[in-house]
């Protein structure tokens, strides 16, 4: 037995067949809604279990509890949907600072090397006090904006 138990609507139950015989959308969502309608333990649903769906659909057991857990938590609509990514993504470097990068990276390398790496050029950053703490990937995103 589920944690959370799904009961639809004849309305959303219509809405979920129509979905999924037009085919319009994302893959993702038409299966969201496939899971939906094999989990429905209202009264005209089948109400399969998790794992009998998970064969079904060739999914795995926690897509169907994650599809579960949205329409109980966040309603019927954001369970189909996709989610949004939540956090900000700030940038490590302003300016100024990508400025020193870009000119550490066109200068000449080190003594016995040929050119910088880029765990050598997020070191020199550190150690030129330009940034507390950088990342050798972080370092090769700048770079390669700026060809």
């Amino acid at each position: 037995m589920s944690k959370y138990v799904v009961r639809l609507t004849e309305e959303e139950r219509k809405k979920l067949s129509d979905l999924i015989s037009k085919g319009r959308g994302s893959a993702a969502s038409l299966c969201r809604a496939r899971i939906l309608l094999k989990a429905d333990e209202g009264d005209d649903g089948p109400g399969w279990t998790d794992s009998a769906i998970c064969e079904a659909l060739e999914i795995s057991l926690s897509t169907v509890a994650r599809v579960r857990k949205a329409l109980v938590e966040k309603g019927f609509d954001e369970s189909l949907n996709r989610k949004r990514p939540q956090g900000r993504q700030y940038q490590k470097l302003d300016g100024e600072q990508e400025a020193h990068l870009i000119a550490l990276a066109c200068s000449t390398p080190p003594e016995g090397r040929t050119r910088w790496t880029l765990k050598m050029l997020s070191n020199k950053l550190i150690e030129l006090n330009i940034v507390d703490y950088i990342s050798a990937e972080c370092v090769r995103t700048t770079l390669k904006k700026r060809t």
